[in-house]
């Protein structure tokens, strides 16, 4: 691995035979004499890696390593001392420094430091990098949902990201409620932390207890070896326990034992392991039910439920499903490389009317094939999923109002969307025919069509 390498030496034989030797190796190279002169070179450029004295007038190297680490905490420092100055050298190490080289140099080990120091801050970027990218992504500002109902579920998940309480995420399946777990952890407190995440109704009863609270050697068949549980995995971060309410009872006991104490033990273990965890749940179960039908606890319910986080079905936020819809399609037309750049009015009509019960999961698919299969650059109606076409046929009526599904507001913009559509379908799509027929102003109109992106 090559990369910009800085040394500083105040003695010139030193310098240069350390530059001249590592310019060989293929880096690119600068040199100062310096630590005055070594932070004037890094204000005008940010290196890889310091190689440098640890004795020198003025800036010596160990105030060279803390003001480097200040400016860019990913640069890796090395440092060469004298024989009598090792102790020195490793008491910088505490501070930061990637090694240190004793004089006179060895340049086969100057070598090997160097390529682990340059490795070890690659990865160290890409780490932060990555964290980075994630952050973005899951930030609660990305989340797609502009519906009355959705905003009101991401302000509370906001609100509680900061506390330590547990939070119950509830919604049916496919309506993004570990895209909102990720989303609180790393807008927490704990956003360094690790975020594990369990999915309860995959495993069995024995394989659940042994993946959340790990297991010791030789505790069942197959056990050949010590393995951790979700919960140490979790350890100051944050654990997402996926579909809880298809925990068995007798797990039931020992998670909420470990909400209560903070401690547990693996299976077929005596020893107390200790766990700072921050638990976000989620489930689709009716969990009132369930505690009344005696097959959830009502203690670990109500130590779930602190707050309580509830994701609306997309057919309740028809206003998201054009956002969710132009989000997918640049996606997938990215990923299969086809100029795919929207969809017909007819498309679109078909793919808001269209109920979802995959939600959000479903719609993603449905874009996805609808891209794969278009001929042209517009989605057309014929390239959606028969199932969703089919719904297509079915006229709204009173049944399709349901009091309390949504707010009154959001009620009144799904009526309204439909209105349009079908004045511009009875006026062939010219604008002004069916503002005539809705009885509003061509302006009117062309504002509405923007506001619910019909095209």
């Amino acid at each position: 691995m090559k990369g910009s390498i800085l040394v500083v030496d105040d003695e010139k034989n030193q310098r240069e035979l350390i530059s001249g030797f590592l310019k060989k190796k293929g880096h690119e190279v600068a040199a100062a004499e310096s630590g005055e002169r070594a932070l004037a070179l890094f204000g005008e450029r940010v290196f890889d890696l310091v190689v440098t004295d640890l004795k020198m007038e003025g800036i010596d190297g160990v105030a060279l390593l803390e003001a480097v680490k200040e400016i860019n905490p990913t640069t890796g420092v090395i440092l060469v001392s004298a024989f009598g100055a090792i102790q020195d050298a490793v008491e910088a190490m505490k501070r930061g420094a990637e090694d240190f080289l004793v004089k006179p140099i060895n340049l086969d080990h100057l070598e090997g430091l160097v390529r682990l120091s340059l490795e070890r801050s690659a990865l160290v970027r890409e780490n932060r990098e990555l964290r980075e990218r994630l952050a973005e992504r899951y930030r609660f500002d990305h989340v797609i949902g502009e519906s009355g109902t959705m905003q009101q579920s991401l302000n509370i998940a906001a609100r509680a990201a900061k506390s330590k309480a547990t939070i119950l995420i509830r919604g049916e399946s496919g309506t993004g409620k570990g895209l909102i777990a990720n989303a609180i952890h790393l807008a927490g407190d704990r956003a360094d932390g690790p975020f594990v995440e369990i999915n309860c109704a995959a495993l069995s009863p024995g394989v659940l207890e042994s993946e959340l609270f790990g297991h010791e050697k030789g505790a069942f068949t197959g056990a050949d070896r010590r393995r951790a549980g979700r919960f140490e995995q979790a350890d100051g971060g944050t654990l997402f326990i996926d579909e809880v309410g298809d925990v068995p009872l007798e797990i039931q006991v020992k998670l909420l034992n470990v909400i209560q104490s903070g401690s547990f033990y693996r299976v077929g273990g005596n020893d107390r392991i200790d766990t700072d965890v921050r638990i976000v749940a989620a489930t689709h179960r009716d969990l009132e039910a369930r505690v009344a039908e005696g097959s959830f606890r009502e203690d670990l319910y109500f130590r779930l439920n602190v707050v309580s986080i509830r994701i609306p079905p997309l057919r309740e936020r028809r206003s998201d499903i054009p956002l969710f819809a132009e989000h997918f399609l640049k996606r997938f037309a990215e990923k299969n490389d086809k100029a795919v750049e929207g969809f017909s009015a007819e498309a679109m009509d078909c793919l808001v009317r269209y109920d979802y019960p995959g939600n959000v999961r479903e719609l993603e698919n449905a874009v996805e094939q609808a891209v794969v299969l278009a001929r042209s650059g517009i989605v057309e109606l014929g390239d959606l999923p028969a199932s969703i076409r089919a719904f297509r046929d079915a006229e709204p009526t009173e049944a399709d109002i349901e009091i309390g599904s949504a707010p009154l507001a959001e009620m009144v913009e799904n009526l309204e969307r439909r209105a349009i559509r079908k004045a511009l379908e009875a006026a062939g799509g010219v604008q002004t025919k069916a503002a005539r027929i809705l009885g509003i102003s061509e302006r009117n109109l062309r504002y509405k069509m923007g506001k619910y992106s019909l095209k």
